[in-house]
């Protein structure tokens, strides 16, 4: 037993300690030597998403919240100098175009001389113009100001006519109005808690910044052609998702003169769906897959190499856009890979983020 004590316990210990130390060498001076590409991948990788381009039919219609607003009413003028001497309708009496409202009596210049029988001269006898002023448009005489002997000039505004016709109008944001260069095409016009829907076809187009009276164009360049992407698109959500937002500033109005036949009242709230073209079994992408506003547009294609390949950049010809995905003219095939984003714009919500929680394409 002493000599278990005294020579075997200690050699174990001494055995067990130069084990440890021997192990702590291997840990710290061999195993810190080694390559790290023996080291494990990463368990996650990020991918670049892509979507090819397919074939689909776009129709372009853009909804535009409105208003129902009385037609303002005409002015009469008066289209004659001289004196009123008839009126012939009173105020608020029902008028069609070119019916007569007063009539203005002018004393017409005589040049000539006149003598009397023993030749001497005689002052000419005056000879007068009778001239009816009649109603520039059909509607009710909302006012008419003349009174008999008054005297009126060429011009004078003397009363008003009211049209009693009514139009839906509302602003159009810079997208909007670029979605809609190409003439636009018959409105459905839905009236909050009013009547079943109905078609509206005199849409007028107005840049907020033309003094035109509200051309068919607003100022705007009729292309012929259906129009790219607008402002803003570039945040737009993924493929097949809802609308992308096209908020902003209003820089336009869009207006269209309710039929005669319908019943509205001023102040109604209005939906104007507006067609501005259909184009039929074409190369499509995601409007957010292009940078770029109108005809010219650039994409993304992805590498051959698959994810890890740089991205070439391409641009585009861009036809109509449906709000979710765009026509593509020229510049792409069906079946070619793009980005689903634009690099470094900003993509559609994560639904496994928080509120308020965005996830951000990929640079590159």
């Amino acid at each position: 037993m002493g000599t278990f004590r005294r020579v075997i316990l200690p050699v174990a210990w001494l055995l067990v300690f130069a084990i440890i130390a021997v192990a702590l060498v291997k840990i710290a001076f061999v195993d810190g030597l080694e390559s790290s590409a023996s080291e494990p991948a990463p368990l996650a990788q990020v991918d670049i998403p892509v979507v090819p381009a397919t074939r689909a039919t776009v129709t372009n219609t853009v909804e535009i919240k409105g208003t129902v607003q009385s037609d303002a009413a005409e002015p009469v003028r008066s289209t004659s100098a001289g004196k009123v001497i008839k009126v012939f309708v009173e105020q608020g009496a029902t008028v069609a175009k070119g019916d007569a409202l007063f009539q203005v009596k002018a004393e017409r210049p005589v040049t000539t001389t006149q003598t009397s029988k023993d030749g001497t001269p005689t002052a000419p006898k005056p000879v007068y113009d009778y001239f009816n002023i009649v109603a520039p448009s059909a509607g009710t005489l909302q006012s008419l100001t003349t009174l008999i002997d008054q005297q009126v000039t060429v011009g004078e505004s003397v009363g008003k006519i009211d049209p009693g016709t009514y139009t839906v109008a509302g602003s159009v944001t810079a997208a909007q109005q670029y979605r809609l260069l190409g003439k636009p095409g018959p409105a459905e016009i839905a009236l909050v808690g009013g009547p079943a829907p109905f078609q509206c076809t005199e849409v007028t187009l107005k840049n907020n910044a033309s003094d035109d009276g509200g051309a068919a164009s607003g100022g705007l360049a009729a292309t012929g052609g259906g129009a790219g992407m607008g402002v803003g698109a570039a945040s737009a959500g993924p493929a097949g998702g809802s609308q992308p937002d096209e908020g902003g500033s209003p820089t336009g109005t869009l207006s269209c003169a309710v039929p005669a036949d319908q019943e509205v009242f001023a102040g109604l709230g209005a939906t104007m769906t507006v067609s501005a073209g259909v184009a039929p079994d074409v190369v499509t992408v995601p409007l957010t897959s292009v940078k770029g506003s109108v005809k010219d547009g650039i994409v993304w294609i992805a590498g051959p190499g698959g994810a890890g390949a740089a991205p070439e950049q391409r641009t585009v010809q861009l036809g109509l856009n449906d709000g979710n995905v765009v026509e593509v003219t020229s510049g792409l095939a069906e079946g070619e890979q793009v980005l689903e984003f634009v690099p470094g714009a900003p993509a559609a919500p994560n639904p496994i983020m928080g509120p308020g929680q965005v996830a951000f394409a990929p640079a590159g």
